[in-house]
């Protein structure tokens, strides 16, 4: 079922059948929901045949990151299984990004691809111990151009940085923006965050939701609160 709602519902559960539980509660015409690794390392694919049986359409977050030949066959792999979207690191450089560009268009897949810039949790301080001396926003917009010069969709980025790629890459490009607490909702461990919003006030395409959905006693209730926020 495609939808057209901003939200993306994380399901961060380490199991199939905690997922398939949220997953039941959930609507697929009003939110699309995140697969990430530790439920497909566990799962495999059959957490996304099971999520497209009823309905949803499902951004798989694996950050693939590796030479140009393997992360390709991994997105044209992910692309195969009707995944809605799919992520790369932009840090694997410009070569990897139009590997899995070119491998796509070769195979007339129409899965996005998006590449993650910098890490919601990263600071300043994360980013100097790898050897990046500049600040997390700057580091941000290098790699979100050279993710755009590279083909990909658009990019995972916080809110904080939605607004500049806006300037700099166009509407058009995607911006997924996890980190995202609606006003109902405690911050948790993610440091750059937003309320749905602010967010999508400052230029965010797509806004990321784990536990102030997933955690509520009722989570339709809290996703339409979140509907409400934006409205």
């Amino acid at each position: 079922m495609s939808t057209d709602s901003p939200l993306i519902i994380a399901l961060d559960y380490p199991s199939l059948d905690a997922a398939l539980c949220m997953a039941d509660r959930l609507d697929p015409a009003r939110c699309r929901l995140k697969v990430g690794k530790e439920l497909f390392t566990r799962s495999g694919p059959d957490v996304l045949d099971a999520l497209h049986g009823r309905g949803f359409e499902v951004f798989l977050d694996l950050k693939f990151h590796d030479i140009p030949n393997t992360v390709a066959g991994a997105v044209e792999a992910a692309a195969e299984q009707g995944v809605w979207m799919v992520n790369v690191h932009a840090s694997g450089g410009r070569r990897m990004m139009e590997a899995a560009r070119d491998r796509l268009e070769r195979q007339a897949l129409s899965t996005r691809l998006i590449a993650v810039t910098v890490l919601t949790s990263m600071m300043v301080e994360d980013l100097a111990e790898v050897g990046v001396s500049v600040p997390p926003a700057e580091q941000v917009e290098r790699l979100a151009l050279l993710a755009q010069e590279s083909g990909m969709h658009g990019v995972v980025c916080s809110a904080q940085e939605s607004a500049r790629l806006n300037a700099l890459c166009g509407d058009d490009f995607l911006k997924v923006t996890p980190g995202i607490r609606p006003s109902f909702a405690q911050v948790g461990d993610q440091k750059r965050v937003m309320t749905p919003r602010d967010a999508m006030a400052a230029g965010s395409t797509h806004l990321v939701v784990g536990r102030p959905v997933t955690q509520a006693p009722e989570p339709m209730e809290a996703l339409a609160a979140i509907e409400a926020e934006l409205a």
